[in-house]
């Protein structure tokens, strides 16, 4: 009798990035289903809701001709996209919060505007033959697959190469141990065939030029990315999920969607979006969620 085999892994660095955070966390984001609908779940709050309408607007801009990208007012394309999070739906707790949050993502936008840089020479877009996200198998052998999503990709046609840029909205500094860029390098060797000359963050709030940084080691890189993957899947496969800490910054706020105290507000790109109950949020933090 022929067993049923198992589905590959799918990873991401935001998946990564949940697991090594806390394994209850990735649980919840990745493996747990609303059992009223059987979608997945996600919290949504204004810091994460004003990045997810910053990228979107910016990354609009790569499939339009770059001598056209900057023919219209940004701005306009970015306050009708803001209709999308208004109000709860991305988690303000009232119109004075959401303004000033708006008017944070208003400054990026213009800052762009103003000051375009890479954003007005040619782009390459990765794509996939489907719905789903560029990926590639990082591994046939443990059956594991890396997949990402990537905000600039820059072509330098000096060197017939790509400049990997990856748009900021928050105000910290990226951490010089974040495996975020190392893993789009990967995904740019392996899905184009132009090499990786660049490799920059741009921290929208507070600088008119991405911020390069050094190239990484590809090899390292991929086996750090796979050890972790590996870790992942065998978890998985233990159904071991514990929080090391019996509760934690990362999956207290998530287990308000499990014990049902979270406030359902809406479905996107087949997740469940809920928003914390009120009285639980405390203050507001660009890479925490409150709780």
């Amino acid at each position: 009798m022929q067993t049923k085999k198992t589905p590959s892994l799918w990873i991401s660095h935001s998946s990564i990035g949940d697991f090594l955070s806390c394994p209850r966390a990735y649980y919840i984001r990745h493996i747990y289903r609303n059992p009223k609908s059987n979608n997945k779940v996600t919290l949504i709050s204004p810091s994460l809701a004003l990045g997810q309408i910053v990228h979107q607007v910016l990354e609009a801009l790569s499939i339009i001709k770059s001598e056209d990208r900057m023919k219209e007012p940004l701005i306009e394309q970015y306050n009708s996209a803001w209709e999308q999070i208004s109000g709860e739906k991305g988690g303000f707790a009232d119109e004075k919060e959401e303004l000033e949050y708006k008017n944070r993502g208003a400054i990026m936008i213009n800052r762009v505007m103003f000051h375009p840089g890479p954003v007005l020479n040619k782009a390459i877009k990765l794509t996939s033959p489907d719905s789903l996200p560029p990926r590639f198998f990082l591994s046939e052998k443990d059956d594991i697959i890396l997949c990402g999503k990537i905000d600039w990709l820059e072509y330098i046609p000096s060197t017939d190469s790509v400049h990997i840029i990856d748009f900021k909205t928050g105000v910290n500094s990226e951490k010089e141990d974040s495996l975020q860029l190392p893993i789009y390098a990967l995904l740019v060797k392996n899905l184009q065939n132009r090499p990786v000359s660049k490799i920059s963050y741009w921290y929208l709030e507070r600088d008119n030029e991405p911020t390069e940084m050094p190239l990484p080691d590809l090899d390292e890189a991929h086996k750090k990315v796979l050890d972790i993957g590996i870790k992942i899947k065998e978890a998985r496969a233990a159904k071991q999920f514990r929080c090391p800490k019996g509760g934690c910054y990362a999956c207290k706020p998530l287990e308000t969607i499990v014990n049902g105290r979270a406030k359902f507000v809406g479905t996107s790109d087949y997740q469940d979006v809920f928003i914390l109950p009120q009285e639980r949020v405390e203050t507001v933090n660009d890479d925490l969620v409150p709780f």
